[in-house]
This record gives C-alpha cells, sequence and structure tokens, in this order.
C-alpha cells in the first residue's frame, strides 16, 4: 500500500503538525507502507537530525520539496506557492492508494485538486483551528471566513483525523462527517522522569527553586504573555526567589516577552526535541500552559509523559487529557490571576507536584504512538476499502 503525504509544514520545522505527520511516516513505514511526502523546501541552515524516522525499519519516504519563502515576521513558517505540476508527476509516478492532506494551506489544496484528478481517494488532518487563531491575531472579522473554508475543504475528505473530542465536535457543527478521532501519542520512552537529575538541575542553574516550563512557540495564539503575567503574580505570593519559568521557543513575540519578563526568567529559545528537550522536561517541576486555540497540545503529553503535572486551561483538545488534581490542575481560561494561585499552590503545597507527577506519567503511559499508528493502518485500509464513489468536489 501506498499512501502520499500533502503538508505544508514537516521537519525539520518543528511543531505539532510537522511532528505528528512524520511519526505517521515513520510509524506506516515500519508497517509495510511506502511513503511520499509533498512539502515546503527549507533553508539548508534548519537541517536537524530527525533520528526516530531514520531509524525506521521501513523504506524511507520519497520526499518531494516545493519552493518556498519565509513568512514576514515569522521567518519559521515557509509559504509555499500553488504547484499542482510536481504533484502531479509525483501521483503518476509513485502511484498512491491514497492522499492524505495534512494541513489546509496551499500544498494540501494542491493535493487535494491532485487527488481529483487521479480519483483517488482523499483523507486530509484537522490540527489547528485557524479561526480562533484570527481572533488571536486581532483579525476576529475573519472567522467567519476561515471557518467556511475550512468546511468545504474537509468535506472534500472520505475521513477527516483530528487529535481531540473537542475538534471532532467543531467539525461535526460544521457538518463535516467522517471525523476520527486520531493522533493523541507521545512517546513515554524518550520523555520519562528518570532523566531528572541532580546534575541536569545544576547545569540549568535551578538550585532548589521549584521550576516551572513552557514549551513551545512564542505566538499571539499560545498566549505567552499570559504565563509571564501569572509567573510574576506568583512571585508576589511565594517566598522570594523560590521559583523560577523556563521559556523554550521561539517565535514572533520573542523579543517583546523577553523584554517585558522579571526577574526568575529564562528565555532557552530553540531546543532539539530529542536530544535536549526531555531532559529539559525532567527536570523542571511542572508545565505551565495558556493557549485555548490547541486541538491536541502535543507538547502536554510530552511534559505528562516526564512526570511533571500539567497547570492549564481545560480547553481545545487539553480537556481530553487534564484531570484536575489527578494529573495537573486546571485554572478558569483568560484568567492570569486565576493561573497565578494554582501555580503558587502547586509550588507551595506539599507533595502536591509529586503526587500530581505521578498521575501525569500514568496519563501518558496509556497513549502509545505504536497504537496509533496501528490504528492509522486499519483506517486507511478501510478507506481504501470503501472507495468506490468519487469524492465531493
Amino acid at each position: 500500500m501506498r499512501v502520499l503525504y500533502c503538508t505544508d509544514t514537516y521537519p525539520p520545522q518543528v511543531n505539532g503538525v510537522s511532528v505528528v505527520t512524520a511519526h505517521s511516516v515513520a510509524g506506516l513505514s515500519r508497517l509495510g507502507w511506502e511513503c511520499a511526502v509533498v512539502a515546503p523546501r527549507y533553508p539548508e541552515a534548519a537541517r536537524m537530525i530527525w533520528k526516530e524516522e531514520e531509524a525506521s525499519s521501513g523504506r524511507p519516504p520519497v520526499v518531494v520539496s516545493l519552493p518556498s519563502a519565509p513568512l514576514p515576521g515569522y521567518s519559521e513558517i515557509r509559504l509555499t506557492l500553488p504547484a499542482l505540476r510536481p504533484i502531479l508527476r509525483l501521483v503518476e509516478r509513485f502511484r498512491p492508494d491514497l492522499v492524505h492532506c495534512a494541513t489546509e494551506f496551499t500544498v494540501g489544496r494542491m493535493g487535494q485538486v491532485a487527488a481529483a484528478q487521479a480519483s483517488l481517494p482523499l483523507v486530509s488532518s484537522y490540527h489547528t483551528d485557524f479561526s480562533r487563531y484570527a481572533e488571536a491575531y486581532g483579525k476576529s472579522w475573519l472567522r467567519g471566513t476561515v471557518s467556511s473554508y475550512l468546511k468545504r475543504f474537509h468535506q472534500r475528505s472520505r475521513r477527516v483525523y483530528t487529535p481531540s473530542s473537542v475538534s471532532r465536535e467543531d467539525l461535526l457543527r460544521l457538518d463535516v462527517s467522517e471525523v476520527e478521532v486520531w493522533g493523541r501519542g507521545v512517546d513515554a520512552q524518550l520523555y520519562h522522569p528518570g532523566r531528572r537529575s541532580a546534575a541536569g538541575r545544576e547545569e540549568l542553574g535551578l538550585g532548589e527553586r521549584f521550576t516551572f516550563l513552557y514549551v513551545g512557540r512564542l505566538a499571539p495564539e499560545k498566549r505567552p504573555e499570559q504565563i509571564i503575567d501569572a509567573f510574576r503574580l506568583a512571585g508576589q505570593m511565594m517566598p522570594r526567589n523560590s521559583i523560577h519559568l523556563i521559556i523554550a521557543g521561539t517565535g514572533p513575540k520573542e523579543a517583546e516577552l523577553r523584554e517585558v519578563a522579571p526577574p526568575g526568567v529564562t528565555f532557552l529559545g530553540f531546543l532539539d526535541r530529542r536530544t535536549q528537550l526531555p531532559d529539559l522536561y525532567a527536570n523542571c517541576d511542572a508545565f505551565v500552559f495558556a493557549s485555548v486555540t490547541e486541538t491536541l497540545g502535543l507538547v502536554v503529553l510530552e511534559a505528562m509523559a516526564s512526570g511533571l503535572p500539567v497547570v492549564a486551561a481545560p480547553a481545545g483538545g487539553v480537556r481530553d487529557h487534564l484531570r484536575d488534581g489527578h494529573n495537573g490542575l486546571a485554572y478558569p481560561a483568560d484568567n492570569a490571576y486565576a493561573m497565578a494561585t494554582t501555580m503558587a499552590r502547586v509550588a507551595w503545597e506539599g507533595g502536591l507536584a509529586r503526587r500530581l507527577g505521578a498521575g501525569a506519567r500514568r496519563t501518558a503511559e496509556e497513549l502509545t504512538w505504536e497504537r496509533e499508528i496501528e490504528r492509522l493502518d486499519r483506517s486507511y485500509r478501510e478507506v481504501c476499502g470503501s472507495a468506490l464513489t468519487p469524492a465531493a468536489a
């Protein structure tokens, strides 16, 4: 069986969508699938060693890179002009049984057109609620237009994969049928509390301070400024110099955040997700998350696998996994003061972080990529087997 992925983000770019797509390619290859990928071309300086995919026992994917340019003001994101002909040539040469459009932008849309012209069954992924992103970027008037586009995009698919029950409900409200909750996996061997060490904490300069961690893009939709505001307030509730905040990630708000951050905040920038992030997670004490637009929140699962209690709003995909008082603590969304009091509580209340961290680890241990890839294999075969009528135009 052969599957062609069309995606607007792929390693070496690192985000939830690229990571999940790369996991899918690697896992299916191990199960005997032949995979091909169409993605933007990334600059030489952005290359990373993607060890997990290199270690795959399956056949390496065929990758076609399309010319791209950086998004102004957010260079990590690459923009690709419509380029149908290279995808059509790949379809003719590779002869896929299925086309999976992992994103809704240019490459994903061209993949849909190519699948329709070749009469191939088509599936898609819904990873991000871009209509809510419009609000985060001060363009709330665009929300209806974006929702309409997402509706049309995913109605063309025979099946849509989304990582949470919340996002599935969003799609059903848009009259998108055949929505399957899939993609809720984490590598609980790589992300593991056993990586914690006195030497690791010493290298980070943490001492005895209770250390909160945020990992992710520094962009408006992630609300990192709320995390900094909450940390500042929590510091006023706690003994002086007793808590610390580490922020790992880059993005368009980084310079602004560095300027307003209070003492006790460390910015680490971009870190390799396989060689650096696992140790960082394990050597911190709790994970903080302010976004309410996530369909999954992969970093939340990585933190849980590392034994960290999660302080987050029970919104979006995070709601499926956050269990207040079991694996983390919930606070009302958009309330920096409530987030601060919750942070102070987990840092101050003896034994609470340890108990919640153990619950977080148990949650993550039930969410393996092996199980998710096997489910995807079965789902793909169902779609291919039932492709008796043409998909919606």
